[in-house]
């Protein structure tokens, strides 16, 4: 196995794996109301052709994958896919990011196959908001889900909520109240992608300002430390490993110089940054008799392709959806 340093100097450990563009919500940050067109079973990546993938990837000193959606749990036989991701030589650590819904069915299944962690969407506690922002989910059934995942093992549990002025800005204490049982919160900042994007300049609420109101409701809050795209806090008057909050600030104050991920779309694209076009096409030479060693090339030429920033400031991206990026 191989280190792979980008151009700038970042060792590129992790990988976000797209697994599906489909969704059984609609969250008002992720799509249009109108939905988006699925893509035919044909076009998305086979389980075998994203375990070659995953393969490849760990010769270059991956060493995590996150499988996300869409909602990656609507996709038949994800189990099976986690039980051979987490046996390949070098993968320390499979995590999933889900919408919790599906859980109550396939938390226990997930452990047992080499799950480690789960990342849930919970941006409100009150059932008439979570159906407005996700358009047709339960939150009965989300946080159902969620107690499933903490008797299956798969903790931390970390809770993600996308803050939006005048939707759930102000449920922000609440929200951070979860970390005292033992949650991780991550406050994340709305990234303006695609059609979802046109409420963005009346509703986007930066970081700091999600802290400040924190901080104002619950007492100043102790820095811990930055953990990937997070920095992260305590609330007061918590010891040991509860009490924690993150504040994911995408948009306002970028952690591009510290990134150290890249992403494959469901339809088989690399993509070196979630907020830049560039994208390169893995599932044709896979699915033209491509080597091993090409396989490996393709994800060198990605990494070594990511850009130093992303500049969403100027120029957002409009070529996908969220829910067709994996975010």
């Amino acid at each position: 196995m191989t280190e792979n340093i980008d151009r700038f100097g970042r060792k590129i450990t992790y990988l976000r794996i797209s697994v599906t563009d489909r969704c059984n919500f609609r969250c008002i940050y992720c799509m249009p109301a109108s939905g988006v067109r699925w893509r035919p079973h044909s076009e998305i990546l086979r389980y075998e052709e994203i375990i070659r993938v995953v393969r490849a990837a760990a010769t270059l000193g991956i060493k995590k994958v996150r499988l996300t959606g869409g909602e990656p749990l609507v996709r038949e036989g994800i189990i099976d896919l986690v039980g051979d991701l987490s046996n390949i030589a070098g993968i320390d650590e499979i995590t999933l990011t889900t919408n919790g819904s599906l859980l109550r069915r396939y938390a226990r299944e997930l452990a047992h196959a080499g799950l480690k962690r789960v990342n849930i969407s919970l941006d409100t506690l009150r059932p008439d908001r979570f159906r407005r922002i996700t358009r047709r989910g339960s939150l009965e059934d989300t946080l159902t889900g969620i107690h499933a995942a903490q008797e299956a093992g798969l903790v931390p549990i970390k809770l993600n909520a996308v803050v939006m002025r005048g939707i759930n800005d102000d449920e922000v204490p609440d929200l951070a109240e979860l970390a005292r049982d033992g949650f991780q919160v991550r406050f994340i900042e709305w990234m303006p992608i695609g059609k979802s994007n046109e409420d963005f300049a009346s509703r986007f609420v930066a970081a700091d300002e999600v802290r400040s109101r924190i901080e104002e409701a619950l007492g100043p809050l102790e820095p811990l430390r930055e953990e990937g795209p997070a920095r992260v806090y305590r609330l007061p008057g918590v010891s040991g490993e509860d009490g924690q909050i993150g504040f994911i600030s995408t948009f306002s104050s970028p952690f591009c110089a510290t990134c150290n991920r890249i992403r494959l779309t469901a339809d088989g694209k690399l993509r070196p940054c979630l907020l830049s076009p560039i994208e390169i096409d893995v599932k044709k030479p896979l699915r033209s008799g491509a080597s091993d060693e090409e396989i490996v090339a393709l994800i060198a030429s990605s990494i070594e392709r990511k850009p130093l920033s992303h500049g969403v400031a100027n120029d957002a991206p409009r070529d996908r959806q969220m829910s067709q990026i994996g975010g």
